[in-house]
């Protein structure tokens, strides 16, 4: 019989790749799970049995989306917790109210392409939001993972991060003019950094990462684009369902074999291929993110940034 994994691929649905996974028992994050792929990857978890919590910003709106997965799936255990990425006193509330094992922490929150924003500390809003607060989120959250007895995490990158790697001399832009698409990509890069060396560091703890490419799709995190560019994108470039976005995600999740050594980043719920150039402004996986000295690099800068708001 072929393999089941070899039969995903970018057309594969969320659902589809959950299907057979029976995750009763175990538990759940989905940051960023009030819009776009962040609902598909919690609806997914929950119809395969999860307790499922959505951190999100705006609770109420995530609230309708809780309910419509309840309904949808039958999983009565699926609710909302607040969590400000930006603001890491609220990632450390959250995790103070969190009780038990956590089986899947699923790094899915961000922002693309904002005007340029910073945190009161003064970081870049890239950084701080997609980098630096699922951090500090998963930095937190090590004893409940630790406890699951087998855990992982998934970190939802981009292609974007060709455009970037980390920039250790000014990763908050405080020396060169500020550039949207730099800082969207040193964050996306920053992603894969992480999961590459959160598995090298917890593998021992049966903590495991990986990152993933969703592909292209349109959603709320397009919002700061310019809208005739956008539009015009949309006219030219296939694209993903969020049920197909969500998949590669549900597939690191649930299926594929990760540790030292495995696959970093995923698409098409597939490994990536290693590639010079970002083919087809879609896919593949530049060196610069596989890097594990530039990544045990970032864990130090991260422990040390992170630390400074304790």
């Amino acid at each position: 019989m072929p393999d089941p994994r070899e039969a995903f691929d970018a057309e594969s649905t969320a659902l589809q790749v959950i299907d057979g996974i029976d995750l009763r028992g175990s538990t759940a994050i989905v940051t960023g799970a009030g819009s776009g792929i962040g609902v598909e990857t919690a609806r997914a978890l929950a119809a395969a049995g999860a307790a499922v919590t959505l951190a999100v910003r705006d609770v109420a709106r995530a609230a309708q989306v809780a309910a419509d997965i309840r309904a949808s799936t039958g999983n009565g255990a699926v609710r909302v917790a607040l969590v400000d990425l930006a603001d890491l006193g609220s990632v450390r509330s959250f995790v103070d109210a969190w009780s038990g094992p956590l089986n899947l922490l699923v790094n899915n929150a961000g922002i693309m392409d904002s005007p340029e924003m910073r945190t009161p500390q003064g970081w870049e809003m890239h950084f701080a939001v997609n980098h630096l607060g699922h951090f500090a989120l998963a930095q937190a959250l090590h004893p409940a993972m630790l406890s699951a007895g087998g855990a992982r995490i998934v970190s939802v990158s981009s292609s974007g991060h060709g455009s970037s790697g980390i920039r250790f001399d000014d990763p908050f832009f405080e020396r060169d003019p500020y550039d949207p698409g730099l800082a969207y990509g040193q964050s996306k890069t920053a992603n894969v950094l992480f999961a590459l060396k959160a598995t090298r560091r917890w593998h021992g703890d049966g903590i495991a990462a990986a990152a993933v490419m969703p592909g292209g799709i349109w959603t709320n995190l397009q919002r700061h684009w310019n809208p005739a560019v956008l539009a015009d994108m949309k006219k030219r470039y296939a694209t993903k369902t969020v049920e197909q976005g969500a998949a590669t995600s549900i597939y690191v999740a649930t299926r594929a074999t990760l540790g030292p050594g495995t696959p970093a980043y995923y698409e098409d719920c597939h490994p990536a291929k290693v590639v010079s150039a970002i083919e087809g402004g879609v896919h593949g996986v530049l060196p610069h993110a596989l890097d594990a000295v530039a990544a045990e690099r970032l864990w130090e800068v991260s422990v040390r940034l992170v630390a400074q708001t304790d």
